[in-house]
């Protein structure tokens, strides 16, 4: 398979997984339970990667709550 294709398909993945590994060993020079940790940030890299890759949107409906804070909350005139 080519780096394009798999690029193309796995690119959230990778992207996830590779920020989860540089957060990690950050992590593992400064702190405490270093192994769990590290694979806590390798797994939430991996999830938010999939969830990229399968367009499934972000975790919390940040526009839908904007726009009804913006609906609701006037500042005062």
């Amino acid at each position: 398979m080519p780096w394009k294709e798999i690029w193309g398909s796995y690119k959230g993945r990778i992207t996830g997984i590779t920020a989860g590994i540089f957060f990690g060993f950050i992590y593992l020079w400064a702190g405490f339970w270093n192994m769990l940790f590290f694979a806590l940030m390798v797994f939430i890299g991996y999830t938010l990667g999939r969830r990229s890759d399968s367009e499934l949107g972000s975790l919390l409906p940040w526009k839908e709550w904007s726009d009804w804070l913006s609906q609701r909350w006037r500042p005062f005139k």
